[in-house]
């Protein structure tokens, strides 16, 4: 994911948040993954939002860019799964430094939180 393409993802996954009430702390969207820290509401299960937010788009993408939905046709635009944990053991400390090594995800030009690698 580059240019424009990268810019939507950012845009939808932090609509998708505002809309199910997730505060995103900190986050980066990779050149092929996405790393997001958030505060999900006791209403909504990790694995449904990240649903919805992968979901949403997949859909929104391939629809807004001709050419990946001629590459993704018939596929998957995200990978299947995902990984989650709890801040607990892991502090929200060590979780934003992991991010943060990512890129600086603190840019006053980010979508709640969500940088650009």
């Amino acid at each position: 994911m580059s240019g424009d393409l990268r810019l939507r993802v950012r845009e939808i996954i932090a609509h998708v948040a505002d809309e199910q009430s997730v505060k995103i702390i900190n986050g980066v969207l990779s050149a092929d993954h996405v790393h997001i820290f958030a505060e999900i509401p006791p209403h909504l299960s990790v694995s449904e939002f990240v649903k919805i937010a992968k979901g949403r788009s997949s859909r929104k993408i391939q629809q807004e860019f001709p050419q990946i939905h001629k590459e993704y046709w018939g596929r998957h635009f995200w990978g299947r799964g995902f990984f989650s944990s709890t801040s607990g053991n892991v502090t929200d400390e060590i979780i934003n430094n992991y991010i943060d090594q990512h890129s600086d995800a603190h840019k006053s030009d980010n979508v709640l939180n969500l940088s650009l690698e």
